[in-house]
């Protein structure tokens, strides 16, 4: 064997070894070992989410034609000499949601200027756009870094995002490829990367409570929208709509510029780009997630990426990881590797 070949075979025997090892060190309780009471239970445990002593400053970016995103920034003293990190989060999230604020207290008490961004309508902001928002809208992301690095002059810039905002930065990753040097790296947690094969996972029986509470508020979303701009959309069988897909395929696709739900469930996913990320890369995901399935980050694309770590505990349900915490950490788990895999890398 080469000497050339056998650095490479320890390279891959290290990182893989380096995985398994981090996924060892998530290990929930037995009742949490359930995938329901693991997505569920950490959204109502109690937690200081108060950013107490964090400064904070609201900003617009302008994405797009009439199109603002706003977001709020916690900068560190020296913002400039400081590495930044851009969260997203997840369909019906904001950036209030517990987990925006939780990473943000972490990520920024590590060093990190930190802007929790709110997705196209969503945190309030229907008035800022005369869009919906959608799994495939990465340029957003792809804007906002651009004013960073060249109007802010930040040089050091992570993106970092939940369920469809894990797809939404990871998309905006592999559409860059090498373009943006500002760019230094990507973090997923739970993303939707191939969303024809989510949405089906999301409507399965078993999975009624998501998906019953996603419909429910994009429904509610899209009336707020219609209120304020009288006759874009026909609402006439918004009621009757059963399903996310029928929802997708009658407003978000045509909307967003898609041919109907099936392209834009086609189009959409990160999946397509995921070759193309040039930056150092981690996707946390769980193997029992109940509507993001594994079986779409074991294809040797993923697994033998030399920019992607991939950690898939067994357990962890949605976004959940929750487990008692250990040698000084909270119970948050992917936080916490979040947060070493930005301190390791930065």
């Amino acid at each position: 064997m080469s000497t050339h070949l056998w650095y490479a075979l320890n390279l891959v025997l290290r990182y893989d070894r380096t995985m398994i090892e981090t996924a060892s060190s998530f290990q929930p309780p037995l009742f949490l070992r359930n995938t329901h009471l693991m997505t569920l239970v950490p959204r109502f445990w109690p937690r200081d989410t108060s950013l107490a002593g964090l400064p904070q400053e609201s900003r617009f970016f302008t994405v797009g034609p009439d199109t603002q995103l706003r977001g709020f920034c916690h900068w560190q003293d020296d913002r400039t000499s400081s590495p930044t990190a851009i969260v997203v989060h997840g369909l019906e999230g904001c950036s209030e949601s517990p987990y925006m604020r939780g990473i943000a207290a972490k990520a920024f008490r590590t060093g990190f200027n930190v802007i929790r961004m709110n997705q196209r309508t969503c945190g309030g902001t229907e008035h800022l756009s005369p869009t919906l928002y959608n799994s495939g809208l990465s340029g957003d992301y792809r804007a906002i870094l651009a004013e960073l690095a060249h109007r802010d002059g930040l040089d050091r810039i992570w993106l970092i995002g939940y369920s469809m905002g894990g797809n939404l930065v990871l998309k905006a990753a592999g559409e860059l490829y090498r373009s943006e040097p500002a760019l230094s790296g990507v973090v997923a947690v739970c993303p939707n990367i191939d969303p024809t094969q989510c949405a089906r996972a999301l409507e399965q029986p078993r999975n009624w409570i998501y998906h019953r509470h996603f419909l429910v508020r994009l429904k509610a979303r899209l009336r707020r929208k219609a209120a304020l701009l009288p006759g874009k959309w026909d609402l006439a069988e918004l009621d009757r709509i059963a399903w996310i897909s029928e929802f997708d395929d009658r407003y978000t696709a045509p909307d967003g510029g898609y041919r109907n739900g099936a392209d834009y469930y086609d189009r959409a996913g990160a999946r397509h780009v995921l070759h193309s990320i040039a930056v150092p890369t981690l996707i946390i995901t769980a193997q029992d997630d109940p509507f993001i399935p594994y079986s779409m980050f074991t294809v040797p694309l993923i697994q033998r990426h030399p920019k992607i770590r991939m950690v898939a505990p067994r357990h962890g349900g949605h976004c959940g990881f929750f487990h008692w915490g250990h040698r000084g950490e909270d119970s948050y788990w992917a936080e916490n590797r979040i947060v070493d895999f930005l301190q390791e890398r930065a």
